[in-house]
């Protein structure tokens, strides 16, 4: 085997290791918002006696009540980044996101159809069925983008994961609407959110991200030779279909995981992945982990940021993500052009 080309060995000369200072601040600023901020907002004194001990006032009550959602909502927003990163690196698409490639569709339709006609009662059960539709997804818009001249081009996977997302979400719809007994509860669960989080739903999540996410931080090495292109690839003795099928795997447990307990949440993926390369570089080494962080802390600041704008209601954090995200989506599309993707 060839060593590596020069560029593949100095990708990460020049990092700097103030973001993972940054990163780790921002993170448990963050989780203090959280924590901090609801229907009700909570003091400094209150929110350290909550934590320290078991609570005794209401403001301490429901800063106990928070600690779970806070947790899930920085696994839920850390596996969405290691995702979309992922994502990025196997398909060398800048527009791949769980939701924009039809993989969230497929992890709730699969959801949906295993409520309405298998009874699915507990959440392990949703998770494997999510974890099923989002690979069943993922290899559909791969086969639909790999048709015709050019085999799967950015622009043909970006297309292709658009057009089955609407399919999906059609057929998700046509599932419920006869079924009045759960309408309710899945529309609400459709919109993505992590509210009424409990350590019960936390617990069983756990195993798949873990695994998810080691596979996917295992695969930076062979994103980055799969950035240098196929052949090059290939001729540097890396197995191509191997490294893509080992990553993508990854990326889908964590997809899946987070779909079934938290349901679709759209533009984690896309968002913050571009983020960490402005401050990473292109090194997949140092990308991975810094959008599994930077997307912890996206979502938990969306989180208190809809509880804060709709106060004493509060807006789902999928409704704040799209906000976020669909500008960042126009800027992607507008820096790289449709033409050269």
């Amino acid at each position: 085997m060839r060593p590596a080309p020069s560029s593949l060995r100095s990708v990460a000369r020049g990092a700097n290791p103030a973001w993972l200072i940054a990163a780790v601040a921002a993170l448990v600023l963050a989780a203090g918002l959280s924590l901090a901020f609801g229907a009700r907002v909570t003091s400094l004194s209150e929110l350290v006696s909550a934590l320290s001990g078991p609570p005794e006032t209401m403001g301490e009550a429901a800063v106990a009540s928070r600690v779970p959602r806070t947790v899930l909502a920085a696994l839920a927003g850390a596996a969405l980044g290691l995702t979309g990163a992922v994502m990025q690196g196997v398909t060398r698409n800048p527009l791949a996101d769980p939701g924009i490639l039809g993989v969230n569709a497929g992890a709730a339709l699969a959801v949906v159809i295993g409520l309405a006609s298998f009874g699915l009662g507990s959440l392990t059960g949703y998770i494997l069925a999510a974890t099923l539709g989002a690979a069943l997804s993922a290899i559909g818009v791969y086969a639909i983008a790999s048709l015709g001249a050019g085999g799967a081009t950015p622009l043909k996977l970006a297309l292709a994961g658009a057009a089955l997302t609407a399919a999906l979400t059609s057929l998700t719809t046509a599932v419920v609407l006869p079924r009045g007994d759960i309408a309710g509860l899945v529309q609400s669960w459709l919109v993505g959110g992590v509210g009424g989080a409990t350590w019960e739903r936390i617990t069983p999540v756990l195993p798949f991200i873990a695994v998810g996410a080691a596979l996917s931080l295992a695969s930076a090495r062979k994103l980055n030779l799969l950035a240098l292109g196929d052949d090059t690839a290939a001729g540097l003795g890396e197995t191509v279909w191997r490294a893509r099928a080992v990553a993508a795997l990854g990326a889908v447990m964590l997809c899946g995981a987070v779909t079934a307990v938290c349901g679709p949440i759209g533009f984690v993926g896309l968002v913050v992945p571009h983020l960490s390369r402005l401050v990473t570089g292109v090194d997949y080494r140092l990308i991975l982990p810094a959008s599994a962080l930077s997307g912890a802390v996206l979502l938990m600041l969306a989180d208190v940021a809809g509880r804060i704008v709709a106060r004493p209601a509060e807006l789902d954090v999928g409704i704040v993500t799209a906000f976020i995200g669909a500008p960042v989506f126009i800027w992607i599309v507008r820096r790289k052009r449709v033409a050269a993707l």
